[in-house]
């Protein structure tokens, strides 16, 4: 058995699920945890462990942490990968909803990395990788708080990465752009369901058209299981990997433009890709983090 653990949330697609087969193919002992343990079959059947979690449940956070330990006595990689995007205007989503946002995409990835970190320090190596998005680092219209938790998660990740450094424990972070996965259409019936109608109903229209606008350019979940695996062998890894169809153009956007001008080439691009998507494929795209023009993670 290989003295090298790795536990990957969200791991029933996507994302998530690459990166456990990614890191299985390494010979690394690997954990997949999700919601949906049915959807995990083909993993637990290359040999990966499939645990069911929710991670909102801190009891089932706190025990899938002791499950790992009780059986290979360490944890080498955490990959916080679990999350969604919930779309619709600050005014309509309701408080229940922004706070089950922010559980999930936010605090559920802070407490499973607190499980973690003692049994860590205690080996003195780890690797915190946490999966955010090109859209930690600016925000889009009917998005306000998925965006919010993405910016969290980079500002957490970029705090704990000094604080942590001393025990040589790794924190990265991943900033996906367009992958193709479940992420956006998912996202776009959120959006729907919100704010179809109503004063914000145009907007969102065209929203679900910019997300649906990615299917032919968003690239494959296993680039950026790679992007991970890199990171997790690496003496000295990177403490940031943009990667996937429009991330690297999109951090330039946000790290050079002025605020006014990210305003103007976002709505630019809305309208771009609103002319370019016919009426009758206008459904959305099955895609995790962003469209060709720039829709986020």
């Amino acid at each position: 058995m290989s003295t090298t653990v790795a536990l990957v949330t969200g791991a029933s697609s996507g994302i998530g699920e690459a990166t456990a087969r990614r890191l299985h193919s390494m010979g690394y002992t690997v954990y997949a945890a999700a919601r949906r343990v049915d959807r995990m079959s083909g993993l637990a059947e290359l040999g990966v462990r499939t645990l069911p979690a929710d991670l909102t449940d801190d009891a089932a956070a706190v025990g899938l942490i002791e499950k790992i330990i009780a059986d290979t006595g360490r944890i080498d990689v955490l990959v916080n990968n679990a999350g969604y995007g919930s779309y619709g205007s600050l005014e309509d989503v309701p408080m229940d909803e922004a706070r089950r946002q922010v559980e999930i995409n936010l605090f559920a990835l802070a407490r499973l990395t607190q499980l973690a970190l003692p049994h860590m320090r205690a080996q003195h190596s780890g690797y915190i990788v946490n999966i955010s998005s090109m859209g930690g680092k600016f925000g889009e219209p009917l998005g306000s708080w998925y965006h919010a938790t993405k910016y969290a998660v980079e500002g957490l990740s970029d705090s704990i990465r000094p604080e942590l450094a001393p025990f040589g424990i790794h924190v990265v972070i991943i900033e996906p752009g367009a992958i193709a996965t479940e992420w956006g259409g998912i996202a776009a019936e959120n959006l729907m369901a919100t704010s179809g109608s109503g004063p914000y109903a145009e907007r969102a229209a065209l929203t679900t058209k910019v997300l649906g606008a990615a299917e032919g350019s968003a690239s494959s979940p296993e680039v950026v299981a790679d992007a991970i695996a890199k990171a997790v062998t690496a003496r000295r890894p990177r403490t940031r990997y943009a990667i996937g169809a429009g991330a690297k153009p999109a951090m330039l956007m946000a790290r050079f433009a002025s605020d006014r001008m990210k305003d103007r080439l976002i709505n630019t691009l809305y309208r771009v890709a609103a002319r370019r998507t016919p009426a009758a494929s206008a459904q959305p795209s099955r895609t995790d983090g962003a469209s060709a023009v720039g829709t986020p993670r």
